[in-house]
């Protein structure tokens, strides 16, 4: 999600039983029922992040990625959009309890300050995606990323 600025909305986590392991990520989840894709996405956001005033625009990358957290393995098949915003005040209101242990707050990058940070940001090359994407627009169609296994 960008602001006017172009900046992007990111989370920051950290392992439950772990504090000290910190990592920064979109928001986002899984699907209810049978809500669509792009419905998902619009409700995570709300509830991540307050934001509702939302544009969800294409589909820009896709990845798979498995990873240890909270004491088990998770398997995600992941689609980010593209959304952009004018709302930048953030409430999180609908955290999980799970996200709740787990989440310690969020945060508007500008591309140049996720490009020089030495924190984990997840997708791995989201500096270099978020570049590409202020500079030459939203892909034609998705980019697939390397799979992510941790």
């Amino acid at each position: 999600m960008l602001d006017p600025e172009d900046r992007i909305l990111l989370l920051h986590g950290y392992e439950p039983d772990d504090p000290a392991t910190t990592w920064w990520f979109t928001p986002g989840g899984g699907l209810e029922g049978d809500e669509t894709r792009e419905e998902a996405a619009l409700r995570e956001l709300a509830e991540e992040t307050g934001v509702t005033d939302v544009r969800l625009g294409p589909v820009l990358w896709q990845r798979h990625c498995s990873f240890p957290f909270d004491g088990r393995r998770w398997t995600q098949d992941e689609w980010y959009y593209l959304a952009r915003t004018t709302q930048t005040a953030t409430v999180p209101g609908g955290l999980t309890e799970l996200e709740e242990r787990s989440v310690a707050g969020l945060r508007w990058w500008t591309s140049a300050e996720l490009s020089a940070t030495r924190e984990t940001v997840y997708p791995n090359r989201l500096a270099e995606l978020l570049r590409t994407l202020l500079d030459e627009g939203p892909p034609s169609t998705p980019i697939v990323l390397a799979p992510e296994i941790v």
